[in-house]
């Protein structure tokens, strides 16, 4: 079994981390992890024409790398075999897009409260993934 993990570095996504490797641990299961960052670069577009696209390119990275911190040293604790895949873009559509592309089983991610209001007006990551995911998508509270 493949499973993708999506991380932001939140409490939330740490949880979903840890529930997918206990998964793994209570299937007995050879399965292995993806750990996926994604950060959206639209609003950084601008700034490429001052910095250039290496330098956006680089703080995006180095943000990904410092979200999957956490969640590396977690799995490495466990022994589960994990790798990771840092993307930009829409994050809701990347993560799906990710599933689909890499022919994992299952999408885990952590769920984050937000008022219903605030969904309504901008959307969430999670109903994005839910949205366009062709991957079953497994929610961690």
């Amino acid at each position: 079994m493949k499973i993708l993990v999506a991380t932001d570095g939140s409490k939330n996504s740490l949880r979903a981390v840890k529930y997918a490797a206990k998964l793994i641990e209570d299937l007995k299961s050879t399965s292995t992890i993806t750990l996926i960052s994604v950060h959206d670069d639209v609003a950084l577009r601008h700034a490429e024409r001052f910095v250039g696209k290496k330098a956006v390119a680089d703080y995006l990275r180095d943000l990904s790398e410092a979200d999957l911190a956490e969640s590396r040293k977690a799995l490495d604790k466990t022994g589960v075999r994990h790798d990771m895949v840092i993307r930009t873009g829409n994050v809701g559509t990347e993560i799906a897009a990710a599933g689909h592309e890499g022919k994992f089983d299952l999408i885990v991610m952590g769920s984050k409260g937000r008022s219903a209001l605030k969904d309504l007006l901008v959307g969430s990551v999670a109903q994005r993934v839910l949205e366009f995911a062709k991957t079953p998508v497994l929610m961690v509270k």
